[in-house]
């Protein structure tokens, strides 16, 4: 939250899955070309929230499977969990709120009375959520009798319906809506509440950050029948509200451009290297662009052409020095020179890089001191590279977007695992 001195341009809160993440897309396409979009044009100056059912547990794991960012802002568990940075700091205030009639222990014991539902795991048990199965045609009967049961011990719940198949009991208080709306009047108090702000989801628990006034909202276009009747009944005509025509991440990037939210071309979406340009470049455009060519090049989808190292050499400062992970340092252009013996070994394979935390620093007039993590990912092996670039535009003449490489300096990070091929560490 302290990240931003003042409000964000754009506030993104997205469930996760067959939202941001769809899992018919084992090439996971969409998501990287969001990550793309959002590190080069948003993160800087902008605010990710994940918003989602999913316990920390299952949260984590799906974190370790699929190449996501990591989200300003994470609501968890149905929106009973609000968490701030990559530390995942808890909002305690939160916790306070969810306090009132909520007896987690009555709500077991009552639920217990009913054949029809069947708890859900351990961990998806947490202190504001109690989750379920039941059979789709049994969910608004069994629904219904449980309401009269805590009535009767004065508590004061929701019950919530969604996948056709997960039944989650929360405080009355809870939801991703309620856990957005708090967030909303956090950042009022504050005087940073962001200039605008998209809803994206597919289910029936998402249906609440669609009510959430003076927001946009996107349900893309795999959305679930529960929520298509909730806007059918009850937002059909809210022009803030649609229904995109693509799937999960490529339906958020399908928003922005409709409602005129940002830029929504991707860099992934732009094949020639050369022509990779933005009309405001910016530091986090510049890296997201060498490193997303450095896939290409790996995999052979850019063609084995002079001109395109001869660019890259001429946006680096002939004296700029990289440090690998290993402590190993050499040349900027020594090591574009060394792309050359690299061409296409990934070719066929398995192998994504993608960047995330993309945090660009003024140090100069014209020099960035750029943060970001690089992930690569080859096979079922990933690795996290911490690193710290600085860039110019001082006398960059001939550099595609006007920006000088300075200086690149990597570490291996706590959150990589197991590839550290360190032959193929070029930058």
């Amino acid at each position: 939250m302290d990240r931003l001195k003042t409000s964000a341009r754009l506030m993104i809160v997205s469930d996760l899955d067959h939202t941001m993440v769809d899992h018919h897309d084992s090439e996971n396409l969409s998501l990287l070309r969001f990550n793309a979009l959002w590190e080069s044009n948003y993160r800087h100056d902008s605010l990710l929230v994940f918003s989602t059912g999913r316990s920390p547990v299952l949260y984590k794991k799906l974190r370790e499977e699929k190449p996501m960012l990591t989200p300003d802002i994470t609501i968890m568990s149905v929106g009973t969990e609000i968490t701030y940075g990559n530390l995942m700091v808890p909002d305690d205030g939160w916790v306070e709120i969810l306090n009132q009639k909520w007896n987690k222990s009555i709500v077991i014991e009552e639920s217990k009375k009913f054949p029809e539902l069947t708890l859900q795991a351990e961990t998806e048990l947490r202190p504001h959520k109690v989750s379920f199965y039941v059979e789709k045609d049994k969910a608004q009967a069994v629904s219904k009798a449980l309401m009269e049961c805590f009535e009767k011990h004065g508590l004061d719940v929701k019950i919530i319906y969604s996948g056709g198949m997960d039944l989650d009991i929360l405080p009355q208080g809870a939801g991703k809506g309620q856990a957005l709306a708090y967030l909303l009047k956090k950042f009022k108090a504050e005087g940073k509440l962001p200039n605008n702000t998209l809803v994206c989801g597919d289910s029936g628990n998402d249906a609440e950050l669609f009510s959430i006034p003076e927001v946009y909202g996107v349900m893309v276009s795999n959305a679930q029948e529960e929520l298509l009747k909730w806007h059918a009944e009850n937002a059909k005509n809210n022009p803030k509200i649609i229904h995109a025509t693509e799937r999960c991440a490529a339906g958020i990037i399908q928003a922005i451009g409709h409602f005129g939210l940002g830029p929504n071309t991707s860099p992934r979406d732009v094949m020639d290297f050369l022509d990779c340009k933005l009309e405001n470049v910016n530091p986090g455009h510049e890296v997201v662009k060498f490193y997303l060519f450095y896939e290409r090049w790996r995999r052979a989808e850019v063609e084995n052409f002079e001109p395109y190292l001869a660019s890259l050499k001429a946006a680096c400062d002939p004296s700029g020095v990289h440090v690998e992970p290993t402590g190993v340092e050499h040349s900027l252009c020594d090591g574009i020179d060394g792309m050359r013996s690299i061409y296409g070994d990934k070719q066929g394979k398995q192998f994504r890089v993608w960047i995330d935390r993309v945090l660009p620093t003024q140090i100069g007039s014209n020099t960035w001191l750029v943060k970001l993590n690089k992930w690569e990912l080859s096979g079922e092996e990933r690795n996290c590279c911490k690193t710290t670039v600085i860039i110019s535009s001082k006398e960059a003449p001939v550099a595609a977007d006007g920006f000088t490489w300075m200086h690149v300096h990597q570490t291996w990070s706590q959150e990589e695992t197991n590839l550290k091929d360190n032959s193929t560490i070029i930058l």
